[in-house]
């Protein structure tokens, strides 16, 4: 891990296209929005191709000279939470069920029933998180889904702690909302 110079140092760095600090922000990063948007997607394949697609963002800004402004974890983050939400706006367009999203009828790992409750109350939460504020789907996908604390997830929203509280407790008083909402409507 580096520490906040060497990764201001490393940040200079990648403005200037360095390949080895491009690397390094690569390996830094890539677990971190990996899992955030498996978080976010419940799907492994689809995480990594937009984990790609972050970085490759990335680097065109860097290129156009349109890099982060202040937090660049942040920014990343940011990017992130856009694919997502460009993802479901396109997914919500088309009601077409892919074979490879049903659930297999002999499954080794379960009852088949029980394994489609899950997977559409986790489709259910992915939807109502996508319909809270940005800063509030970022606080629950960092707070609860990555396990980040209040001082982590502050430092990289650009917020103080209390604002991230705040929003926390906005978010799950909406989710709660939207997920009995979801709940009536079935």
């Amino acid at each position: 891990m580096f520490v906040a110079d060497d990764e201001g140092q490393l940040l200079e760095r990648a403005k200037q296209l360095d390949v080895a600090a491009l690397e390094a922000i690569y390996d830094l990063y890539a677990p971190k929005i990996h899992r955030y948007l498996y978080r976010r997607l419940g799907d492994a394949d689809l995480a990594e191709d937009m984990a790609a697609q972050v970085f490759l963002r990335m680097l065109e800004a860097i290129q156009k000279g349109q890099a982060w402004k202040t937090s660049f974890s942040g920014w990343l983050y940011r990017i992130a939470h856009n694919l997502v939400v460009d993802h479901f706006r396109r997914r919500s367009r088309t009601r077409s069920v892919s074979l490879d999203d049903a659930p297999p009828l002999l499954a080794a790992d379960g009852d088949p029933v029980e394994i489609t409750d899950r997977k559409l109350a986790h489709e259910r939460l992915l939807l109502a998180v996508q319909q809270l504020t940005h800063d509030q789907a970022q606080v629950v996908a960092m707070r609860f889904l990555e396990g980040h604390s209040v001082f982590e997830v502050a430092s990289v929203l650009g917020k103080s702690e209390g604002a991230v509280k705040a929003l926390q407790y906005r978010a799950v008083i909406a989710l709660r909302g939207l997920m009995s909402a979801q709940s009536m409507e079935q």
